[in-house]
């Protein structure tokens, strides 16, 4: 860290102020989606309100102004939450992919937490005590285990990634991914990565609880590669991983970015990320409908129908 902050957040280039990401109003269902729907709404960076088997799930919920342990320094947010917590439909069910503070706000979690004591929280192991402070119901899990939620199943897969909220708990908590899936038939199913370098769990969990009809992964702050290559991955490596994801059946999932344009936590700029990923994504001539780069706030549905 010393070495990253001296030798390259110095003097790193400065980026404007304009942001990267498009925003599109939300469709999501108001209340609830029908069982046998999927929709995904990208809230920015990595908060995703998935609506899945009637439920509606949502995954690191972050509205802070900054991703730090104090509002006056530390990354800021280059543009506003896609809409205010309070908007939010009814949720059943919050997954967190570990502690990180761009991927836990203590406050979003209070006020979550408040707005529902039926709502159940999910994490990895050593994570549920900045839930249970607020009074939520909350299961830790470690990898491979996992919950079912009124028919959706809700499993805590390998990531090579790190932990840690301050200098004394480095480490001391568990990190990881999130494979969700519908009971019955018509079966649904998404892959939340959280946060993850690219690592040999993409195809272990391919093989066992996919196929899946979206695959949510990061593909921002990957620079320095020195440093960043061993937590985060690049926008290649996300499409390799989307890959090892669908076994290579890639048109039979979606691809949807997550982690990027939101917060600048590393030394690339926030344009970076999606023109990489989308030169990739020709270069290797994956199906340009199974690339969901959702704007901020945007909603897909699954089944999908293009109409453009």
């Amino acid at each position: 860290m010393v070495r990253w902050a001296l030798a390259h957040r110095l003097r790193r280039p400065a980026e404007s102020d304009e942001p990267v990401v498009r925003y599109v109003a939300p469709t999501f269902a108001s209340l609830r989606a029908a069982v046998d729907e999927l929709t995904i709404t990208w809230l920015g960076h990595s908060t995703v309100l998935i609506q899945i088997g009637g439920l509606n799930i949502l995954t690191d919920p972050v509205w802070a102004d900054r991703a730090s342990p104090v509002s006056f320094l530390g990354p800021r947010r280059r543009l506003p939450p896609a809409l205010s917590l309070s908007c939010l439909p009814p949720i059943d069910v919050v997954v967190i992919s570990h502690d990180h503070y761009d991927h836990l706000d203590l406050a979003a979690v209070e006020r979550l937490a408040e707005r529902s004591r039926d709502t159940v929280w999910l994490t990895p192991l050593g994570v549920g005590k900045y839930v249970r402070r607020f009074g939520g119901a909350v299961h830790e899990h470690t990898w491979w285990d996992g919950s079912v939620v009124a028919g959706v199943s809700l499993t805590c897969v390998p990531a090579q990634h790190s932990s840690g909220r301050g200098i004394n708990d480095r480490n001391r908590s568990l990190w990881c991914g999130w494979a969700l899936a519908t009971v019955g038939v018509p079966r649904r199913a998404v892959y939340f990565a959280g946060d993850s370098a690219h690592c040999p769990a993409f195809v272990e969990i391919g093989a066992r609880l996919g196929p899946f009809d979206a695959c949510l992964l990061p593909i921002g702050a990957f620079e320095p590669r020195w440093y960043m290559r061993y937590v985060h991955m690049t926008p290649e490596e996300a499409v390799c991983a989307y890959e090892e994801l669908c076994q290579g059946m890639v048109e039979r999932s979606t691809l949807v970015p997550i982690h990027w344009g939101t917060f600048r936590i590393a030394d690339d700029a926030l344009s970076e990320a999606p023109r990489r990923l989308r030169e990739q994504w020709r270069a290797v001539g994956f199906p340009s409908r199974s690339l969901a780069m959702l704007g901020h706030g945007e909603t897909r549905r699954w089944p999908h129908v293009d109409t453009e």
